[in-house]
């Protein structure tokens, strides 16, 4: 796995060498699913499940229509089948290790799978409904989708977090052993439940969900038709450490040590948030609170400048010199001791000042990231006996933890950089040559998988692609979108539908509506939405790299003021 996540983080390609390693073969359309009965519902499940190889099935359930819901929408009747794989005792002699899952099959089966990527450090079997979108409107289960969701090979409660890393095993079945494991297991049962396998297959997350989906686009082209990536943290172990290399940043100007927020308070996060829009907002040609040319924003915007330095006692309305000294390397992004950059650029964008962003740079490199580069990426993994999380991460050795991740030792025979992350990111030929597609959306103020990273990967896909890779892969970027979800952002989408339509009837996704979640929504209310935005305002996501650039004429409140350009 290459070092800088940028387009320089693979060896430049001569032409020749291009034109060799781009398809040139257009990407094909597959055949649509076609739906199909559970024949004889729940009840006579059960005895059709058995014998399945290497697994145990521990309950068959009938689950009844309106249990769940889908934004406002009552799900179909279900059944919910719960079991576990490859059942083991640890390195430890002790601890019960296995991949737990759950599948929901529909009464009234669509012929689709979709394999549910889950976030976080993973270790717990959630609902597997297929909800994705920053504030989901649909959902895969409601679509009529069968959909597993999984552990990824641990159970948090008897792990006690991120120290299943402990266990060499659990490492790779978190990395993307457990994807290809329960994959094979899941298309079984569904050819056992409805006579048929699967027509076409889907995998989609966010955050550590949207890295599985990468890592399975390169290890697995054959296994999905359709791969949904949010957020995609397919370079988390480096992000990790960048994250511990920002919290070590802000505590050089904390005015509580205990308290990272002190060293940039939520009053000048918003300060930097009307300096960008003064710098920015127009450049779309609307005035509405929003940046949606993000690239010309970073070329235009200039922290030194653009925001007042104090001339006296902090009071939110300004940055200290120190301040401004301290915060710029976290945006151009995290280096070495000697300088060498090793993650990527953050952009300055309109949801700096939300909640979320301030969890994720206060927070989380104590709370989060410290456990995982001791215990999950690191080679060796720390010893958990006495182990401090704040002193790890705001005095721990940055160099130090950067080589850990790229480490192996003993029975940690793949470093996390190995099993964590895509094979060969870009090479993604066999998925496109099959009439797979990918479609990836990222928050542009994700403030711990920075969308400069997804970008630098697109950017470098498409020169493999010759230009060419809006064929089979597309990327959409949400202004003031926070991590996955909210922020200053009309973040609630549906992208499953636009993907299947283009796996399954060619139409390529050129836009896709959102809107927000303001006071009054139905459903989960953002509250990040200003006040002053109308509480459904809606705007176009458009591939990247184009941006919705307004009209010139209509509500500024409607996508339909909006085109991509």
């Amino acid at each position: 796995m290459p070092f800088l996540p940028s387009a320089r983080w693979l060896a430049p390609l001569s032409l020749a060498a291009l034109a060799s390693a781009c398809s040139t073969t257009p990407s094909p359309t597959l055949a649509p699913a076609k739906p199909a009965a559970l024949a004889g519902g729940c009840d006579s499940l059960a005895a059709r499940l058995t014998g399945l190889p290497d697994t145990r099935i521990t309950g068959v359930e009938t689950v009844a229509a309106g249990t769940l819901k889908a934004g406002a929408q009552p799900v179909a009747a279900h059944c919910l089948v719960k079991g576990s794989m490859r059942e083991r005792i640890g390195a430890d002699g002790k601890t019960p290790y296995a991949l737990g899952f759950e599948m929901r099959l529909p009464l009234a089966w669509n012929g689709r799978f979709l394999y549910q990527a889950n976030g976080g450090i993973d270790g717990s079997v959630v609902p597997a409904m297929g909800a994705f979108g920053g504030g989901p409107v649909t959902s895969a289960l409601h679509q009529g989708f069968a959909v597993i969701s999984s552990d990824a090979g641990h159970d948090n409660r008897l792990t006690r977090g991120p120290l299943f890393g402990l266990d060499p095993q659990a490492r790779l079945d978190y990395g993307y052993q457990a994807v290809g494991t329960l994959t094979p297991m899941a298309k079984d049962l569904v050819q056992r439940a409805y006579g048929k396998a699967p027509d076409r297959s889907y995998i989609a997350g966010c955050s550590n969900g949207g890295r599985h989906v990468m890592v399975a686009a390169s290890r697995h082209p054959d296994m999905f038709d359709g791969f949904l990536a949010g957020a995609p943290g397919y370079n988390l172990p480096k992000a990790a450490v960048a994250n511990i290399f920002g919290a070590q940043q802000y505590r050089k100007v904390a005015t509580d040590p205990k308290d990272l927020g002190t060293a940039f308070t939520q009053a000048e996060r918003q300060t930097v948030v009307r300096a960008v829009l003064e710098r920015c907002d127009a450049l779309d040609g609307a005035r509405d609170g929003m940046v949606q040319d993000s690239t010309a924003c970073q070329a235009r915007f200039d922290l030194a400048r653009d925001v007042p330095s104090c001339t006296g006692p902090r009071n939110g309305q300004c940055l200290t010199e120190a301040q401004k000294t301290a915060i710029a390397p976290i945006f151009r992004g995290a280096t070495t001791r000697d300088g060498r950059p090793f993650y990527a650029s953050f952009p300055y964008d309109t949801g700096l000042a939300s909640p979320g962003v301030a969890n994720w740079e206060f927070r989380a490199p104590i709370e989060r990231d410290a456990g995982a580069v001791a215990f999950i990426f690191g080679a060796p993994p720390q010893n958990p006996a006495g182990f401090n999380g704040e002193a790890f991460a705001l005095e721990g050795d940055i160099d130090a933890m950067l080589a850990s991740v790229h480490a192996t030792q003993g029975a940690y025979s793949e470093s996390a950089m190995a099993f964590m992350t895509p094979p060969r990111p870009t090479e993604l030929d066999a998925v496109q040559r099959r009439g797979g597609k990918l479609l990836l959306y990222h928050g542009v103020s994700d403030a711990i998988f920075s969308v400069h990273d997804t970008q630098a990967w697109y950017d470098t896909l498409d020169q493999r692609q010759g230009g060419q890779a809006a064929r089979f892969a597309r990327l959409f970027r949400v202004p003031g979108m926070d991590h996955c979800r909210a922020g200053p952002s009309t973040d609630q989408f549906d992208a499953l539908t636009p993907l299947v339509r283009w796996v399954e009837e060619g139409i390529a996704p050129e836009r896709i509506e959102a809107s927000a979640r303001g006071a009054g929504s139905a459903g989960e209310v953002n509250p990040d939405v200003p006040a002053d935005w109308a509480a459904n305002r809606s705007r176009p996501l458009c591939p990247y790299p184009k941006v919705a650039t307004y009209r010139g004429t209509g509500s500024m409140e409607n996508a339909a003021s909006f085109v991509c350009r």
